[in-house]
């Protein structure tokens, strides 16, 4: 009797992790998911423990697997996916941290950004990695964490700390300290990777003043990178074999594996991908060129618009002003008015990103009088989300030449009807929610099955996706034009 295989993914992110168990026919077991802590000790910084990010892994693995009924051993591969630049360091002897790490969402080195574009440096770092000068991506960070502590500096360049993403973190845990390295999508974002030959780029390590050392190997996203070792609650040696950056997973979760194809995961974040296939793009729009992935070697690249803030904007409203108890009840309270009125939020709780990158930039409320209730306000923040996309959309089109089709979404945002449909008004275009929302573990899952032979091509995972619900687009083009007016005049003051 053939034995039935399983596949298990970690989602390691911003503010949580999930872990689920599918099997070879891609039918989901069991998931766990755990909330992490986000630690905030200075106005503008955010960081995360990285122990804190490995147990709260266990734990899930634990309980996934419970859930699904299914013995450890029994699992075929692991797939890994991740919240991207987050910046840790840790001691490659005994993997002990050596302080917290730094989290994307951190806005510490935006002064050191702002210097090198004074120099005129951006277009050059545009040109070899895709990205821009922004304290999002991980140089900075990590340029950071080595100036700010002289030992640390001396350290890494004696080859005794490890720099990495979370992905690299978690396969150098899972395979008992065995491996350090990381897969092209995630490298991609770290402003350290030349976009063309795959590698550490020596010009972007002077720059930064980060030695070589310290860096971790840079692997395809679906090979095996290790396997595991001394990890309660798994057996030694179930092979680590799929990996990437948490949106790069998301769009390959979506099945969008060919070009033009496009998905918005709205997360803590609101994350738009394009899959632009084997030729990077470069954007005039304010975009970023990135690796979607690296598969039996062939590279595919993508262009990509970032929203630092989605759902951490309805997180606001539940924990910073009260408003709600929990993040679901923001859609009924929004429906309660039928519109905002004069009312507009700009959610530049952390700057602006793609494609205005702003990084000063805050959250603006504005149009409020007397008649302003909580309702207005929830609806305010679920119609700011959608406009920050539509901007992205529009960029992307323009960047491409292609016009997006039909527009897929995921994440935990998406499952909002309202949010969704007003989506589909301001972009005029479908918006096409998947039956399982969590495409970003379905992604790594899929990288894993395909990096340990599960799965053969794209072509045995790709009637897994199955539509859940359509949006299409109700509202008239002037009111479509009255509320992009609005929020136009409102991006003006921010």
């Amino acid at each position: 009797m053939k034995t039935q295989k399983y596949i298990l993914a970690i989602d390691q992110g911003t503010t949580g992790t999930h872990v689920l168990v599918i099997d070879a026919k891609l039918r989901v077991h069991g998931t766990a998911y755990r909330e992490l802590r986000q630690y905030f000790p200075k106005p503008g910084w955010v960081e995360h423990d990285l122990n804190e990010i490995w147990h709260s892994s266990l734990d899930c693995v634990e309980r996934a697997l419970r859930n699904a009924r299914v013995p450890a051993k029994a699992i075929a591969a692991i797939g890994i996916t991740n919240q991207r630049e987050t910046t840790g360091l840790w001691r490659r002897d005994g993997g002990k941290p050596i302080r917290r790490a730094i989290v994307w969402q951190d806005r510490r080195t935006a002064d050191r950004c702002s210097s090198l574009k004074s120099q005129g440096l951006e277009p050059r770092v545009r040109a070899i990695t895709g990205l821009v000068l922004d304290p999002y991506f991980s140089g900075t960070k990590l340029a950071w964490l080595l100036e700010d502590d002289d030992q640390a500096r001396a350290a890494a360049e004696r080859g005794e700390l490890c720099f990495g993403t979370v992905d690299s973190w978690l396969v150098y845990k899972l395979t008992g300290h065995r491996t350090h390295l990381t897969d092209v999508s995630n490298a991609s974002r770290t402003l350290l990777m030349n976009l063309r030959t795959l590698s550490w780029d020596p010009e972007m390590l002077a720059l930064f003043d980060i030695p070589r050392q310290v860096l971790p190997e840079i692997r395809g996203s679906a090979e095996i990178y290790g396997t595991t070792l001394g990890v309660r609650p798994l057996p030694d040696g179930i092979p680590v074999a799929g990996m990437a950056g948490d949106q790069q997973a998301a769009l390959f979760g979506q099945a969008c594996f060919s070009p033009g194809e496009a998905k918005c995961t709205y997360g803590t974040g609101a994350f738009l991908l394009m899959n632009t296939g084997e030729v990077p793009v470069e954007s005039h729009a304010g975009l970023l060129t990135t690796v979607g992935w690296r598969l039996f070697g062939r590279t595919v690249y993508a262009l990509e618009g970032s929203a630092f803030v989605a759902g951490a904007a309805v997180q606001w409203l539940r924990d910073g002003l009260g408003l709600i108890k929990s993040a679901p009840e923001v859609e009924k309270l929004a429906r309660k008015v039928d519109d905002t009125g004069a009312l507009v939020f700009v959610p530049a709780l952390t700057g602006l990103g793609a494609p205005h990158w702003r990084p000063d930039s805050r959250g603006l409320l504005a149009g409020i009088d007397r008649s302003t209730s909580a309702g207005h306000l929830a609806r305010a923040v679920l119609e700011g989300i959608a406009f920050q996309i539509h901007d992205l959309a529009r960029a992307m089109t323009e960047d491409s030449g292609r016009e997006i089709p039909a527009f897929k979404v995921d994440g935990g945002a998406s499952a909002n009807g309202l949010l969704m449909q007003f989506q589909a008004d301001l972009l005029g275009t479908d918006v096409v929610r998947p039956k399982n929302l969590q495409t970003t573990s379905l992604g790594a899952a899929f990288l894993a099955g395909l990096g340990s032979g599960v799965w053969k091509n794209e072509d045995e995972i790709r009637g897994a996706w199955k539509v859940g619900r359509h949006f299409r687009p109700k509202m008239s083009a002037e009111d479509r034009e009255r509320h992009l007016t609005k929020w136009r005049q409102a991006l003006q003051r921010v």
